[in-house]
């Protein structure tokens, strides 16, 4: 297994308020799920959201997608995976959720953000230096995986 990459790993239950009168997972709420394992992934690499504004970025979201391939219902607990694939010239994130009991991949998708420098009042086409700096200190111990 290739262990030169960033990733994070959390696990939750699906919870009454994101499923449908169905009792499925509503789809919005997959996105939803997405940021949960960003954030973990972004507090892996230690330059979470608090961070971002601290060293003067936001990242807003630029574009996102989602492919659903089966279904959470109540009382389901979500593993989902986060995998950082660019981070020099925006943040790329690859997302799965899989159904933390059988192992079933349910979604995937990714999404993609751009840096805004906040002082100046506008988007910037490369990363903060501090992101970039972080990222690969954690690429030259071998990879990071939560």
């Amino acid at each position: 297994m290739d262990t030169n990459y960033v990733s994070a790993e959390l696990e939750f239950d699906v919870e009454f308020y994101d499923v449908d009168p169905m009792q499925i997972v509503w789809h919005g709420n997959y996105i939803k799920y997405f940021e949960k394992a960003r954030c973990a992934l972004l507090d892996t690499i230690g330059y979470g959201y608090l961070a971002m504004r601290d060293s003067g970025f936001a990242f807003p979201v630029t574009g996102i997608s989602a492919k659903y391939i089966g279904s959470f219902r109540l009382g389901d607990r979500v593993r989902a995976r986060a995998v950082l694939e660019e981070y020099e010239n925006c943040i790329k994130i690859k997302y799965e959720l899989f159904n933390a009991r059988t192992g079933e991949l349910c979604t995937k998708g990714s999404s993609t953000q751009m840096a805004y420098d906040i002082a100046a009042g506008a988007s910037r086409f490369s990363c903060s230096q501090i992101f970039i700096e972080k990222v690969e200190a954690l690429l030259r111990e071998g990879g990071a995986r939560k």
